[in-house]
């Protein structure tokens, strides 16, 4: 199918480690109470209230302590779907800035490589690794065990794991694996370890900072060819926005929950989709290696928690100003042309 010459930039950012906002790929009696379900032996702190609709003496609202204890370096990080692209390069510079990491994946033989190959640089004592598959609740909860008994806890947690089941084809030609595969990875997993990481945090001296990677749709431009993952991308923006106003309602003080923006990272998701003229042009100028692409997240990360912010931040890679000037930079003068891939 013949590529337009027209395209759609984006008004403030292209992200995710999968294709752009603009899609390369086209062609053309306080608030409302929240029962997180935590009890009276789950948070450090809880305090009753009653519940306005209700008859029932009490309910209790979780209401986590501010930080007890400073959240200084080195940090203790937790990165999903980790043993590869981009999560591993986020792991790989957590490491060299002297943190531990835990890893995981859903592949176990996928983990024991990482693992090895990052404790051959970086040494035993600094990471370690787990199989986990976010889609599965029990999964996750095995996975915060598994970090607490290796680190005691965590600061920093970063959702990366997300899956395009490698397919770019119109929804109507989708097949019912695909689409499963898609929304229980993107949605369901994102929400299960948003909530097992709120749980385990919220309870810890230190507190901790989760981090929600955005993807192509996450700013509601229409992602043709992978529309299923541009519903489950957009929705990450939302379920941040619904957590920080939770967190906030519960008077969580010791928890916050943050949007990343990787832009595009020359992955094997977003290269099984370059297959059109406009999708060649687009990695060529505005994918960058995860290596690069992490050098730059991870001390804007770090800052966070060193600054002692509990505010909610989006960290960009890819700004639409950036954008601009790259796209400017190949119209005008021919750069990144050919960068990745052979255009026609």
């Amino acid at each position: 199918m013949a590529a337009t010459a027209s395209f759609h930039l984006p008004s403030t950012t292209l992200s995710s480690h999968s294709p752009p906002h603009f899609n390369p790929f086209a062609v053309s009696s306080r608030q409302n109470f929240c029962n997180y379900n935590y009890n009276n032996k789950t948070l450090s702190s809880v305090s009753a209230i009653r519940h306005p609709k209700t008859k029932s003496k009490t309910f209790f609202r979780a209401m986590a302590s501010p930080n007890t204890q400073p959240m200084l370096p080195p940090y203790n990080v937790l990165i999903t779907g980790s043993t590869k692209g981009i999560g591993y390069a986020l792991a790989q510079e957590f490491l060299k800035a002297s943190d531990n990491v835990v890893i995981c994946s859903r592949s176990s033989e996928r983990v024991e490589t990482a693992v090895q190959s990052l404790r051959g640089e970086f040494g035993e004592q600094h990471v370690w690794g787990t199989k986990c598959d976010v889609r599965n609740a029990e999964d996750v909860k095995n996975l915060v065990s598994f970090a607490q008994e290796k680190l005691k806890y965590i600061d920093i947690w970063i959702n990366n794991a997300g899956s395009n089941a490698y397919s770019y084809k119109p929804l109507a030609e989708a097949s019912d694996e695909d689409l499963i595969e898609v929304v229980t990875t993107n949605t369901l997993g994102l929400m299960i370890c948003c909530r097992e990481a709120i749980k385990m945090m919220a309870n810890q001296p230190r507190g901790g900072h989760i981090f929600n990677i955005d993807g192509a749709g996450s700013d509601g431009r229409p992602t043709p060819r992978f529309a299923a993952y541009g519903a489950t991308k957009r929705s990450v923006v939302h379920l941040t926005k619904s957590l920080q106003a939770e967190l906030h309602m519960q008077d969580v003080k010791n928890v916050m929950v943050h949007n990343l923006s990787p832009g595009m990272v020359t992955t094997d998701l977003l290269m099984s989709g370059a297959n059109t003229k406009q999708a060649k042009f687009f990695i060529n100028v505005l994918a960058e290696p995860a290596e690069v692409v992490a050098e730059y997240l991870v001390p804007n990360i770090r800052s966070i928690p060193t600054n002692g912010s509990m505010k909610p931040t989006y960290i960009r890679f890819l700004t639409g100003l950036k954008a601009y000037s790259q796209i400017f930079s190949r119209l005008a003068f021919g750069a990144r042309r050919n960068r990745y891939i052979l255009e026609d």
